[in-house]
């Protein structure tokens, strides 16, 4: 749970940050990628993970524009990366007005009443799941994967 804003801003520009390095990593024509066939693509992982930020924060009562679920995957990799990009800052912007004290409000989150703070964790896990999905969907594709949280195959290679 987040007490602090300062902490939650800290956690969400390391987490963007890993986030895009993946999206970055994906080429339009692995776009459609998925480990079996008929599941989530990393073309439709990483527009989820744009729209969610939105549909989360809105949420938590920030003013953050969300995709309307349905809306279709661009087709290309540069139109996701120009939203989520987008997205990532509103977010920073709207949460760093958040007090404290606001941190610790009790809100109606998707399973029920939770601290503000608590519930804006969520946005952050979420995004970490889906990328760590991103990631093996990458290695499947044939596409270099970026080391988000430290080294990869690729880059401790490349030091040898």
């Amino acid at each position: 749970m987040y007490r602090k804003a300062e902490d939650l801003l800290e956690d969400w520009a390391v987490s963007a940050a890993g986030t895009l390095s993946v999206m970055k990593a994906i080429t339009d024509d692995k776009m459609n990628t998925a480990i079996v066939e008929g599941h989530s693509t990393l073309g439709w992982l990483a527009w989820h993970l744009t729209g969610s930020i939105g549909t989360i924060a809105g949420a938590a009562g920030l003013q953050v524009p969300f995709i309307e679920r349905g809306t279709p995957v661009p087709a290309s990799m540069s139109q996701i990366v120009e939203k989520y990009e987008a997205a990532v800052e509103t977010f920073k912007n709207e949460a760093g007005k958040l007090t404290d004290e606001q941190l610790a409000e009790e809100i109606d989150g998707f399973m029920g009443r939770t601290a503000r703070g608590k519930f804006l964790r969520l946005l952050i896990d979420h995004q970490t799941h889906h990328r760590g999905q991103m990631t093996v969907l990458l290695r499947q594709a044939g596409l270099p994967v970026p080391g988000v949280l430290g080294p990869t195959k690729e880059m401790l290679a490349a030091r040898s």
